[in-house]
């Protein structure tokens, strides 16, 4: 499985990268904004999108928005990455269209396990 992950941190960029990759299940292609995202995103046909919430320039939802424009990506599953976890900030979040949020800081050993139950759960 393919994973687009955008995320501004570099350290967070850096553990996520390193725990889905050790699983064996996932590729990991990264950028560290959605504008970085966005360019290249004709040229990338993730299985994921993995989103930060908030960065700088573009949020995680303007990212989505953008990215759903292209016809590749328009039903690619997204999942976000926020420390901003609320109930009512995450049904936001999942009326943009995500499948659902992963908490940071997130454990890097159930992180790719917790991205699978999230896309079990949308094939049910």
């Amino acid at each position: 499985m393919i994973i687009l992950h955008v995320e501004d941190d570099e350290d967070i960029r850096d553990i996520a990268k390193m725990a889905l990759e050790m699983m064996r299940d996932f590729t990991v292609i990264q950028q560290d904004c959605g504008e970085a995202a966005i360019a290249i995103a004709a040229e990338t046909k993730p299985d994921l999108l993995l989103l930060d919430v908030m960065m700088p320039g573009k949020t995680g939802p303007e990212t989505l928005i953008e990215l759903r424009k292209f016809e590749h990506l328009a039903n690619t599953p997204a999942i976000y990455m926020t420390a901003r976890v609320q109930p009512s900030e995450i049904y936001q979040l999942k009326r943009t269209g995500a499948l659902g949020v992963i908490e940071k800081p997130f454990d890097p050993v159930t992180l790719g396990q917790d991205i699978k139950d999230l896309l079990d759960e949308q094939s049910k």
